[in-house]
């Protein structure tokens, strides 16, 4: 594959950090979802966030499944109906598996704009499954969250890959 001009040489992710930052992930949406804000409907979902941010750089190694099992972990935090979260990170993950080769070629601020629409059918797919159990709308402030979800979108990308960055190398006899 080519690479767009001007794009840097990436190193192989390693499992051990992807799996890692999920995990932290997880446990910053719980710190999140307990002190920080509560349940403010308008707090990014942070895990969705590096879910989907791995699931369009690793599809091969952060899959459908890994979504529905982080999903199912998110459920059982909130106390919310078990599945509701798992199918909207699964339908996540699946939009992030249909664009994972086409989004790589944009620019960060591109990038944000394409993921906005994924993160807002996650919230959307929420709010269907609370409105039809009977719970009571929670309010317009519900879709600033894929908003705040794409805007961290560049910073996220520019934390994750910084492990993968190769350092830059002077000596021109080498091919890459």
């Amino acid at each position: 594959m080519i690479m767009p001009k001007g794009q840097q040489l990436l190193l192989p992710a390693n499992p051990l950090f992807i799996y890692t930052t999920l995990f932290l992930a997880l446990l910053l949406d719980m710190v999140q979802n307990i002190t920080l804000f509560g349940n403010a409907n308008w707090a990014p979902e942070l895990i969705a966030l590096v879910l989907l941010f791995w699931g369009i750089h690793q599809p091969l190694r952060v899959s459908i499944g890994t979504a529905f099992i982080l999903g199912l972990l998110t459920d059982v935090h909130q106390s919310s109906m078990l599945g509701q979260h798992a199918l909207s990170f699964t339908a996540q993950g699946f939009l992030a598996l249909l664009i994972h080769r086409r989004i790589l070629w944009f620019k960060l601020s591109s990038q944000s704009l394409q993921v906005f629409p994924i993160f807002l059918v996650g919230h959307t797919i929420e709010l269907i499954i609370r409105m039809t159990s009977g719970s009571p709308f929670p309010g317009w402030g519900l879709f600033f969250s894929p908003v705040i979800q794409a805007l961290l979108w560049p910073l996220a990308s520019e934390l994750l890959l910084a492990p993968q960055k190769r350092s830059p190398n002077p000596d021109n006899t080498r091919p890459l």
